[in-house]
């Protein structure tokens, strides 16, 4: 390709709206445009980067059994209504009626229509198993479109169906996928680690995220330091002792005049706030609940959504509370609390001993609080937010954090949509059995987005040469040495090597600036210097070096790099 007929409009400055680096990139090396919040076009640069990350994909895909097919975008309401999930998706769904007033909405993803295919042609186990795959466009309407390809209404996944006859099949198909997501990521030149994952709006049992790690992602995953132990935040525990509990006393209510919050009544008791426990309140689908948390801790809200059910979840405030139900803010406890709130703990709570709460009276808390004396008809499980540094729940190492980018994700489903949707096989005994699923996605665009985030420097971007647009960037410093880079273009062309040739009329400035910009993995410069010795200068973006390659010796160079990075 020659540079001066690219459709590839380079901006000088970082557009406002751009708040990450691969959004800033993306825009500033003409690889995007927005067309609507959320809604990109890809240009050419970035439409070659995408090619290459399918033909990854698709490659370790058919390699595993997978077979390509292509689901409709458009689905009809029922699907979703049968499954149960047209409310639980809300308004990030994309809804639609056709001139008949027949509901329909555009994919968010394809549980549903899969499964209503397979289940109208698949009838004995002698069918299965099945791994139906397709990469395509999903639409979610978020709430907050946002960081480019991270976070937007429109992008590009490749999303894989497997149908099994059993749960040792589903094992298989399961693992069959976490090591075809491990040679794609490990192929697209990524950094990334596979942590626990909560299931989410897709469901079923065992799910893991791939991360792509980096300063900038949005998630935030904990990792052990001694084992393979990694979690989503969302997903993770940790092995938290308790302090011994000396004697057992009598619960007793004291003044504690305008201390209200947990560092104020521990700092007034000269305790510590982990001898506290915080009462919070939330509005759920059933009315209001009551969370009970150490006083050092957080709620975390995946997993309090995931015991407590239901499709809303939120945090009321005290004074909402206070409107409601009179409850004093401030010195709210499980105490004495009114039966229309049911009560839930965390695992850590009742483990404490001597411990401080509200009283359910201003200007009062009470103290010496054994948890399974003094409230025991609560519920009891894992709602605490872990943190770095406490212990791994597999063995002694201790819990790291880092931020990640979730390219991947795969999920167990067992029979939750072949049981909704009646997908059903004949076993070899003749009996009517459920077909068992697993789902398993990539976010294409959002892996091109994260492999900016993790390749880049102050000046543009450094491409991994698996996923590079071009391999080669061959610049001509001037007119004068354009005939012996044409022919060089010619000649790398010939030998099967992506070129791009840049032949502008533009400053060497501007050509090197470029360059830098769109980040192709070597750069062959043809200058007046090396030309002097029948030499070209040859510099790799990912590491900066430098080298003079001679002029006849280019194509073999080149291939033999090519060929180290196993392309």
């Amino acid at each position: 390709m020659r540079q001066s007929n690219l459709f590839a409009p380079t901006l000088r400055e970082t557009p406002a709206e751009a708040e990450i680096v691969s959004h800033q990139l993306m825009l500033r090396a003409g690889m995007i445009r927005k067309s609507a919040a959320g809604v990109y076009t890809y240009l050419p640069l970035a439409q070659r980067v995408l090619k290459k990350i399918m033909t990854i994909i698709r490659e370790e895909m058919d390699r595993e059994g997978g077979q390509e097919l292509a689901l409709p975008i458009i689905q009809p309401a029922e699907i979703w209504k049968e499954s149960g999930r047209w409310d639980v998706y809300g308004a990030e769904m994309f809804r639609l009626e056709d001139r008949h007033q027949r509901e329909f909405c555009l994919g968010p993803t394809h549980e549903e229509i899969v499964t209503t295919i397979v289940k109208g042609d698949v009838r004995s186990y002698r069918d299965l198993p099945l791994r139906l795959y397709q990469i395509q466009n999903k639409y979610r309407d978020e709430i907050r479109p946002r960081f480019g390809l991270m976070r937007g209404r429109e992008f590009i996944m490749k999303d894989l169906y497997s149908f099994d006859v059993d749960e040792a099949g589903l094992d298989e198909s399961y693992q069959a996928m976490y090591r075809a997501y491990t040679k794609v990521f490990t192929r697209c030149g990524l950094t990334f680690r596979a942590v626990e994952a909560d299931s989410g709006a897709i469901g079923g049992n065992v799910s893991q995220e791939f991360m792509v790690l980096a300063e900038n992602g949005e998630a935030l995953i904990v990792y052990c330091d001694s084992c393979d132990y990694a979690a989503n935040i969302e997903k993770a525990t940790s092995d938290v002792k308790v302090e011994g509990a000396g004697p057992v006393r009598e619960l007793e209510k004291t003044a504690t005049p305008n201390q209200k919050t947990i560092d104020e009544v521990a700092a007034f008791l000269k305790i510590k706030p982990e001898q506290t426990i915080k009462t919070l309140f939330y509005g759920t689908d059933q009315g209001y609940v009551a969370v009970l948390v150490r006083g050092d801790d957080q709620v975390n809200e995946i997993k309090l959504g995931n015991l407590v059910g239901g499709n809303k979840l939120y945090l009321a405030s005290p004074e909402e509370i206070h409107q409601q139900f009179g409850l004093p803010v401030g010195f709210v406890g499980p105490i004495g609390l009114i039966p229309e709130i049911k009560i839930f703990g965390d695992n850590l709570v009742k483990e404490m001993h001597q411990a401080v709460v509200g009283a359910n009276q201003e200007g009062y808390h009470f103290i010496n609080v054994e948890p399974s004396r003094d409230f025991p008809a609560i519920t009891y499980a894992d709602l605490r937010t872990v943190k770095p540094g406490e212990q791994c729940p597999r063995c002694q190492g201790r819990l790291c954090s880092a931020r990640g980018i979730e390219v991947g994700q795969i999920f167990m489903l067992g029979d939750k949509y072949s049981k909704a949707l009646g997908a059903t096989f004949l076993d070899a005994q003749g009996q009517s059995r459920f077909m068992i699923m697993g789902c398993y996605g990539i976010g294409v665009s959002r892996t091109m987005a994260a492999a900016i985030e993790q390749h880049y420097d102050e000046n543009g971007i450094k491409w991994p040469i698996s996923i590079a647009p071009f391999q080669v960037h061959l610049i001509a410093v001037s007119a004068a040495q354009l005939p012996v880079a044409e022919d060089l273009y010619r000649k790398l062309n010939d030998a099967g090597i992506e070129v791009l040739l840049d032949d502008r009329d533009e400053r060497p400035g501007v050509k090197f600036k470029d360059a830098d910009l769109i980040g192709i993995p070597i750069r062959i410069t043809v200058g007046p210097k090396g030309l002097a010795q029948d030499e070209v200068e040859v510099k790799y973006r990912q590491n900066g070096a430098e080298e003079r390659w001679p002029l006849d010796e280019v194509v073999a160079k080149v291939k033999e790099y090519l060929a180290n990075a196993g392309i």
